[in-house]
């Protein structure tokens, strides 16, 4: 609407705003225009989403958060103000500028106060407000200079478009940029950013504080308040991972440091639906007073969880604690597995644990199915780890498979390969599929649902497809957003690792190299092809989860 008002066409419009998988990657200006144009319906069930959101949220004494105006423009408003100082940033992560270099308004142009109080006053109007406001200017985005003069001149142009709206405002920004490009943001230019705000104006997230804290070299943001934040999960990845340590003393140890400016904690996933109990632990701890004992703490999560005590199920907990759950040092939750990734004979299979114990916690969890098989989160449970067990035994199967190779060893080539492509993926992909929330088309049809037309409904699902696979139009963040759903494994994964095997035997055979330049470019069309393939998934789960875990167990406990 603003945009409009200020004379923009709609084909500029359309021609700014991403497909809605990548929306939040538009406001933070890393991309424009990619999957989209967003269709006029989009805006209007979005603005009805958001009175309910807003109202709801307000019902139970949540503060709303805003978004407000962050600098980055359409192209289209340089041709309505030639005049404007607008200046185009670099392309972001692997897209050049046909999706990415979006062009960011000098925060000392009027036209930055024009458009941001603008914006800011017709939200308002809309959706009322509790004064508090999110904008991201430079989120891995590298500012034009590093002169702390000009970093504060931004920052105050910013916070200068939100008071001209609302006079109460306060800033909420991510921390996040200044751990993601330390050589950047040295403490000069940090400060400057923070102090171009007046004191406790503007909270920051510290983002990613279980792994990466910037509170401890920041002097606690030079005074700003901030959220401790437990990030965990990049790309909504399933894959057993947790931080617990961190996570039970970092609150703590954060309330006490010198000068303290924390305010309170935070739970800021990428994509959640994965490791519930991270999430039930970090929410617990925002209301004690110390650590907790993990090992008692675990114990009655089990039987909370499951409705019932039981020594197995405890007994697997405890081993899952001491294993995937405590990631110890600089922890990444991004699932590195060769599963979910492009095959290459230079694949990552290292963890941070002992596959021993999940693969325990499996047997133990499996025992226990007789008393607890009716509870729906014990059945889920079970699910994930036999599928986290799976993921470690893909690994196996391809560490034999790139020895029989680099061996010259064809017949154990062609066994491991033909287990891992014939029946370890399909008997992982069955019991995927005997879960409702392990399934591609329960993703798709929800992505689908929101569709008006037959038409929005592809747009809708070609956006769902390319943001858990290729992640652009040419993989360009390909399988950052992994997922491990049931007809997802088999038909994409499994097609790539089928692929990778037969290109391996072929080179075998022939006596010529093996060509990873020649390899990507075939397994680029099969990815592709997935994404454009319109097969229609099942969003109702088939087959018993136990019986076709306790199968997996039976062939593959090693």
């Amino acid at each position: 609407q603003v945009y409009r008002s200020l004379g923009l066409n709609q084909s500029e419009i359309d021609a700014y705003f991403t497909g809605p998988a990548f929306l939040a990657w538009n406001r933070m200006g890393n991309l424009h225009g990619w999957a989209g144009p967003l269709p006029p319906a989009w805006h209007v069930k979005q603005l009805y989403l958001q009175y309910r959101i807003v109202e709801r949220m307000r019902s139970l004494g949540m503060i709303t958060v805003l978004p407000a105006f962050a600098g980055h423009v359409p192209q289209g408003v340089l041709r309505v103000f030639p005049r404007v100082n607008a200046t185009r940033l670099g392309g972001w992560s692997h897209f050049d500028c046909t999706y990415s270099c979006t062009y960011l308004l000098d925060p000392e142009d009027p036209m930055f106060q024009v458009i941001g109080t603008l914006f800011l006053k017709e939200l308002i109007k809309e959706f009322g407000t509790d004064h508090v406001y999110s904008a991201d200017t430079f989120n891995e985005m590298t500012p034009l200079s590093s002169d702390p003069a000009y970093l504060s001149r931004v920052s105050n142009a910013v916070f200068r478009s939100m008071t001209g709206a609302d006079p109460e405002a306060l800033w909420l920004m991510q921390g996040w940029l200044f751990q993601h490009q330390p050589d950047f943001w040295q403490p000069a230019q940090v400060r400057a950013l923070l102090r171009g705000v007046p004191l406790g104006r503007m909270i920051i997230l510290d983002l990613f504080a279980e792994s990466k804290p910037v509170y401890q070299w920041t002097e606690s943001f030079y005074g700003q308040p901030f959220i401790w934040c437990m990030l965990h999960n990049f790309g909504g990845n399933h894959g057993l991972f947790g931080t617990v340590e961190a996570i039970n003393h970092g609150p703590f140890v954060a309330r006490s440091f010198p000068n303290s400016t924390m305010v309170g904690t935070g739970l800021v996933p990428e994509g959640i639906e994965q490791n519930d109990m991270v999430y039930e632990l970090m929410n617990e701890l925002g209301w004690r007073q110390e650590p907790l004992d993990l090992r008692s703490w675990v114990t009655r999560y089990a039987e909370r969880r499951y409705g019932a005590p039981n020594a197995a199920a405890a007994s697997a907990w405890q081993l899952l604690l001491r294993s995937v759950y405590n990631c110890t040092g600089v922890c990444v939750n991004h699932n590195r597995s060769p599963l979910v990734h492009r095959p290459s004979l230079r694949m990552d299979t290292e963890l941070w644990y002992n596959t021993s114990d999940v693969y325990e916690a499996w047997r133990l969890l499996l025992s226990a199915s007789a008393e607890l098989g009716s509870s729906p989160t014990f059945r889920y449970d079970l699910v994930d780890v036999t599928r986290q067990a799976a993921q470690q035994l893909v690994s196996d199967y391809y560490l034999s498979i790139r020895w029989a190779f680099q061996s010259h060893v064809l017949p154990e080539l062609l066994t491991a390969g033909g287990v891992l492509v014939y029946d370890l993926l399909p008997e992982l992909d069955s019991l995927l599929s005997s879960h409702s929330l392990f399934l591609l088309g329960r993703w798709l049809d929800s992505a689908r649902a929101v569709a008006t037309s037959d038409q929005e409904a592809e747009q809708y699902e070609l956006n769902a497809r390319n943001q858990v696979t290729l992640w652009g139009p040419s993989g360009n963040i390909l399988d950052y957003a992994n997922k491990q759903l049931g007809g997802l494994v088999l038909d994409y994964y499994g097609v790539r690792w089928s692929l990778f095997v037969s290109a391996l035997v072929e080179s075998l055979n022939s006596g010529s190299p093996f060509h990873q330049d020649q390899f990507n470019q075939a397994v680029f069309q099969v990815e592709r092809g997935f994404v454009y393939n319109k097969k229609r998934y099942p969003a109702v789960p088939a087959g018993d989860t136990l019986e076709i875990s306790r199968k997996l167990f039976l062939k593959y406990y090693p």
